[in-house]
């Protein structure tokens, strides 16, 4: 245990300073953004809306952040790292800003569109930027450390964001669950998701270098390794369909399925943040022991057991320990998964990659939402969280297939083209 603790610390040791520049960002972001996520579908409800327009709303988050992968990994490459993350950042606190502002169904509709916008700007620079500031070394810790802090800081979020709508409430002299206390509670996440963007004004990251190269170059990866593509993006669309019929709605699913409160509610996304979060800071070493698609295939293979218990479990205390478990099962292998696509793709190719992967994942949750409102006013949540755990067991299976016979990833990486 003494040798993984010193590894581990030699390991975020060596992180560069923009490395650090970008966790800072990471945990300030990251709190702003778990509030949100707790509260946003409240406040729609709490306008008199129902299930259909969060479902509508996360579709066309999703469609946007879908059909603009691809350009803004280009425009990413061409305005460099540090410009395409402000301004990724930036388009996510102006839609929040914007809806509360005018909170109107055609302005939920087109500020979703700009958040799609700025959160697949976002994802397509993170990956490169992480890739491109670590070494071979300590970089599966980079990547899982910036997810791990930034769940760690959703914990801290949530905590608090439960209470906020109580607390504006109070001081405003309005309900808690009225829509003036979540309103502004979200101006409050808003203000301090901007000024969690002031570490990356100081990051130094030179612009891409010019080639020759024209717009569809980058896809001579896809050329060369058609099949390996498949491989590596297919398992993430099969789950980005899943989840997005079932987490978008976990605050909603424990509200109607069990009767809990806010405060409640709160606490178990905040407890279910830190699991992940603490599932993500174990995952490096892990990965280091029993090779990266190992990890993937264990950990999301034992987690369909608590998928199922958090779905249908008798009371309210056995479903949100399933959550706890399952999320940091599910998610514990996510960065690394990403760091074993990044690391079988030339730098030349990567933001291109890092977008289909940015597609592959926005896919399902372009889509999944609207079926899955649709179903739980019509039929509950008993359809959707079956198909959750069909779509799930099918990805774990193919990342089973694909991945778990490649005796080192050195091996595949030296694979001739398919």
């Amino acid at each position: 245990m003494s040798k993984i603790i010193q590894t581990y610390i030699h390991r975020v040791g060596a992180f560069s300073c923009n490395a650090r520049l970008y966790l800072v960002s990471a945990v300030l972001t990251g709190a702003a953004m778990g509030v949100y996520r707790l509260l946003f579908n409240f406040y729609v409800l709490s306008l008199g809306y129902e299930e259909n327009l969060l479902g509508q709303l996360i579709t066309v988050t999703s469609v946007t952040a879908l059909l603009t992968a691809v350009p803004m990994g280009y425009l990413a490459d061409q305005m460099g790292r540090k410009t395409a993350l402000l301004l990724g950042g930036l388009g996510v606190s102006a839609a929040i800003g914007g809806m509360l502002l005018l909170p109107t169904v055609a302005v939920f509709y087109l500020m979703n569109a700009l958040m799609g916008l700025a959160q697949s700007l976002s994802m397509v620079t993170m990956s490169p930027f992480l890739l491109e500031n670590s070494g071979e070394e300590e970089r599966t810790y980079l990547f899982s450390l910036g997810s791990g802090l930034q769940m760690a800081a959703a914990f801290v979020g949530n905590s608090i964001g439960g209470y906020l709508p109580t607390w504006i409430g109070q001081a405003q002299g309005v309900s808690a669950t009225s829509s003036t206390a979540y309103a502004g509670s979200l101006f409050i996440i808003t203000i301090s998701s901007v000024l969690g963007l002031l570490p990356l004004f100081w990051l130094r990251t030179p612009l891409m270098q010019k080639s020759n190269q024209v717009f569809f170059d980058p896809f001579v990866y896809a050329r060369k390794h058609p099949v390996m593509l498949a491989k590596l993006i297919l398992p993430m669309l099969v789950v980005s369909v899943g989840a997005g019929l079932f987490m978008p709605f976990m605050n909603v699913f424990f509200r109607v399925q069990y009767g809990q409160p806010d405060p409640v509610i709160g606490n178990v996304l905040a407890w279910g943040a830190l699991a992940m979060g603490i599932g993500l800071l174990i995952a490096p070493p892990l990965a280091d022991r029993y090779g990266k698609a190992h990890l993937v295939v264990i950990t999301q293979g034992i987690s369909i057991p608590f998928l199922v218990l958090l779905g249908f479990a008798p009371v309210f205390w056995m479903s949100a320990l399933a959550h706890y478990v399952r999320l940091a099962l599910m998610n514990m292998s996510g960065p690394v998964y990403q760091t074993f696509v990044m690391e079988h793709v030339e730098p030349e190719s990567r933001a291109t990659v890092a977008s289909l992967v940015s597609m592959a994942n926005s896919f399902g949750w372009a889509f999944s939402p609207t079926m899955s409102g649709w179903m739980q006013v019509n039929y509950g949540f008993g359809p959707v969280y079956i198909s959750v755990l069909v779509l799930y067991s099918l990805a774990v299976f193919m990342y089973w297939k694909f991945f778990w016979n490649a005796r080192t990833e050195s091996e595949m990486r030296l694979a001739p083209a398919d």
